[in-house]
């Protein structure tokens, strides 16, 4: 069976489909609310959660099917990012706005403020255009390798990382990027860590403490969903535009997607089954784990590749009046 959640601007969709079949159920669940990000870890998949701007955070204990808002002490209740530990799905992170972290170790019941985050140096340059007076962690990134390493994307103002489970905090290392997006690591490339942001693309092979900014043939460089290969560390997706309006807005958007390998310069994949171009956000990836997978939600769908971008399907889910004109949040894929 797969299951995707998608995020979008005011509901979830949950969408299941059983082995080999192309019936999808749909199901709408937190409709109404102004969603964020979604997540949920393989080594549990009855346990979902999701992040909204408002309202908080929401847990479901039954595969999506009902959400309670848990209780939280929070700076605030603008949750706009998540992250479970590939080590122990009962370890969850937490991403707010103004930009602070926490950390729970029992799957959402308890949790304790990582201090240190906005005494950084660069802190007090930190802002979002949108909301110039605020920031937030749009990103987080446990390492698959070390469970106390933790990637941190802040909007916009550093990228940022720890050793040491939270306890101390690094941030701005040499070549990279301001307006982390997205981050990515690969479970089979230990130090390996991929950017997608605002400034543009940037990999580290060395856990984050140095980047470099291949940037040739990457013609749109305001990037924002990531997506290596699960079977293959040099190869990876990017969707980007040139510019916020028109990577977020519909009715102004013009998106792509690139795809590049190893030392190779990015190529763009137009016509390949994904919708780019006018009138197309840009898109959010999930991966699964399998060689050349990835799925990919914008305002047009949800789409699946099998041949890491040559050719893309559309998956045949309900697609509601109205969507069209949303920008999706966040995306999480189980199978089997």
């Amino acid at each position: 069976m797969t299951t995707i959640y998608a995020a979008m601007r005011n509901r979830l969709l949950a969408c299941t489909t059983g082995d080999g079949s192309d019936d999808w159920e749909t199901a709408v669940r937190l409709e109404g609310r102004d969603l964020e990000c979604v997540a949920v870890s393989s080594e549990n998949p009855e346990r979902v959660f999701v992040g909204t701007f408002e309202d908080g955070l929401f847990r479901s204990t039954d595969g999506g099917d009902s959400f309670e808002a848990l209780e939280t002490d929070f700076a605030s209740e603008a949750v706009m990012s998540l992250a479970i530990s590939p080590h122990d799905p009962d370890v969850l992170y937490a991403g707010t706005e103004p930009s602070r972290i926490y950390r729970s170790p029992d799957g959402g019941d308890a949790w304790e403020r990582l201090e240190g985050l906005t005494d950084l140096p660069s802190e007090s340059e930190w802002y979002f255009p949108p909301r110039p007076h605020t920031h937030h962690v749009r990103w987080l990134e446990v390492d698959p390798f070390d469970p106390d390493r933790l990637y941190v994307g802040i909007e916009a103002g550093a990228f940022v990382l720890s050793t040491d489970g939270g306890e101390t905090w690094q941030e701005r290392p040499p070549g990279s990027r301001i307006d982390n997006h997205s981050l990515a690591t690969h479970a089979d490339r230990e130090g390996r860590i991929y950017s997608a942001a605002g400034d543009g693309y940037a990999i580290s092979d060395d856990g984050g403490e140095s980047w470099e900014n291949p940037q040739e043939g990457l013609e749109h460089t305001y990037c924002w969903s990531v997506a290596p290969d699960p079977g293959d560390p040099e190869r990876v997706l990017a969707s980007s535009a040139s510019g916020a309006s028109k990577a977020h807005t519909a009715e102004r958007a013009e998106s792509y997607v690139y795809r590049k390998g190893g030392d190779e310069p990015w190529e763009r994949l137009d016509d390949r089954g994904l919708p780019t171009g006018e009138e197309v956000v840009r898109a959010v990836f999930a991966t699964t784990g399998d060689a050349g997978v990835v799925y990919g939600v914008n305002n047009r769908g949800l789409f699946r590749t099998e041949d890491f971008g040559d050719s893309w399907e559309q998956l045949d889910v309900e697609w509601a009046e109205g969507l069209e004109t949303q920008t999706p949040r966040g995306l999480a894929v189980l199978e089997g």
